[in-house]
């Protein structure tokens, strides 16, 4: 069965290849792989209020573009003392975020989160992390939606090298560490993102033996 990563995004493209690398029967496809070079149109691909319906847009252009079968995700952060922001906006938080792009963005959007925090007390920072993946496969029936979540909360400060995004100020309480502390194998283990890929991973493993 071969499968369309549908993202552009080079570190979540790692992460996902990562976490499906062992699923016997399926090959996992780029963007890349097949060509499928940036349009203008897929920059209006999220403009919904849940990531359920974000991921399920990507997952519809992108397969209707392949005309294979697509997985996509939508993720972000939510914080309660935020009322769930950024969430669906988590890319582009920051203002003029629009304008910057990998370790800017990044940068951007930790100080713009920790500006937004200023003053709140350690105990009240909980958030968490969700992730949808949406399955399209172009058949009878809706595509398929997992999702994942962890949970943690937002440090004052930033701690760790590894990771993308929050992940420097998100502090997993049961590790005692930022998902930007623990190697990948471990944020794999535990992440939004592997948790919603693992579900989608058992899907297919009962689709295939089927």
């Amino acid at each position: 069965m071969d499968l369309l990563v549908a993202t552009r995004g080079v570190h979540k493209l790692v992460e996902i290849r990562r976490i499906l690398g062992d699923l016997g029967g399926v090959h996992l496809l780029s963007l890349t792989d097949l060509s499928l070079t940036p349009e203008p149109e897929e920059d209006d691909l999220e403009p919904y209020d849940t990531f359920e319906a974000n991921a399920r847009s990507k997952a519809a252009y992108f397969r209707k573009r392949s005309g294979i079968a697509t997985v996509a995700d939508d993720s972000g952060i939510a914080v309660d003392l935020l009322d769930g922001a950024p969430g669906v906006r988590s890319k582009r938080f920051a203002p003029g975020a629009r304008n910057l792009d990998g370790a800017d963005l990044d940068e951007a959007n930790n100080a713009y989160l920790l500006e937004s925090l200023e003053n709140s007390p350690r105990e009240a920072r909980t958030a968490h992390y969700v992730c949808v993946a949406v399955l399209d496969t172009g058949g009878e029936g809706e595509a398929l939606a997992f999702e994942g979540q962890a949970h943690g909360v937002i440090l004052a400060d930033p701690r760790g090298s590894g990771g993308f995004g929050y992940d420097p100020l998100f502090f997993d309480e049961e590790l005692g560490k930022t998902f930007a502390e623990i190697s990948q194998d471990t944020k794999n283990g535990r992440s939004h993102r592997g948790k919603a890929f693992r579900a989608l991973a058992r899907h297919l493993e009962n689709v295939i033996r089927c």
